[in-house]
């Protein structure tokens, strides 16, 4: 019952936060704040994982092809589309869950302990759209992104292995990337990333928005948030695949 009641608990979160802004030129200064928080900020983590990925996909697919009749240029086609499918959105998106979703969680839990929500709420503003939707819609922009910024930088980092490892002749990688692409599988993986940005924010603020006590709460919070965003990232990566890709 208990799963049922925060299920419940949540949907009427996301009802108040999803409303129209009290005041546009506010909501609009939040929102590229957390554009920028959220994914500006996390270029960096997303360009270091995703040009090792590229790279270690690469090499481990070029060293496992023994076989004479199999061609190189699927080193490059196992490349791409290890990127374009799973990593770019769900790797990615379970990384951003630790590091975007501990910061809503912990920001948004800090101002809960310090009773700063309650005073927004007495102030006749509308705390949970006000705090919270900026962020669920920063997500929403900068997550597909990051995504296509991560796709572009995997492939690079392919190409960087096998040019400096001479696994496969270069000609062949590149010829893979270009073969048989399938522009599909990059709407695939925009529209997993919005949803995942969802998840991450609005759960990240759920988690963080109800607790009392201390720091020690603010903490359980935070972990909590990273723990049920990553689940349901892996959750909803099988229904999304099994819905678009079926």
């Amino acid at each position: 019952m208990n799963f049922f009641y925060h299920i419940g608990k949540y949907i009427l979160f996301m009802r108040k936060i999803i409303k129209k802004p009290q005041k546009t030129n506010i909501f609009i200064n939040d929102l590229f704040f957390e554009i920028e928080k959220i994914g500006i900020n996390s270029i960096v983590i997303v360009f270091i994982i995703s040009i090792f990925m590229g790279a270690v996909i690469t090499l481990q697919t070029a060293y496992n092809i023994e076989q004479a009749f199999i061609p190189l240029y699927l080193v490059g086609l196992g490349t791409r589309d290890s990127m374009f499918l799973e990593f770019s959105s769900t790797i990615v998106g379970l990384i951003l869950a630790g590091k975007v979703g501990a910061n809503i969680a912990s920001e948004i839990g800090t101002m809960k302990i310090r009773e700063q929500i309650e005073a927004l709420d007495m102030m006749g503003v509308n705390s949970e759209s006000h705090l919270v939707f900026p962020k669920v819609l920063a997500a929403i922009i900068t997550f597909p992104l990051l995504t296509l910024f991560s796709m572009f930088v995997g492939i690079f980092g392919g190409y960087l292995a096998v040019y400096l490892t001479n696994a496969i002749p270069v000609d062949d990688f590149i010829y893979g990337i270009h073969y048989y692409f399938i522009p599909f599988y990059i709407t695939y993986s925009v529209i997993k990333s919005v949803i995942f940005g969802i998840i991450i924010s609005s759960i990240s603020a759920y988690q963080s928005y109800y607790i009392s006590g201390g720091a020690l709460e603010v903490g359980k919070a935070s972990t909590k948030a990273v723990v049920y965003s990553s689940i349901l990232i892996l959750f909803f990566n099988v229904v999304l695949t099994q819905i678009l890709l079926s």
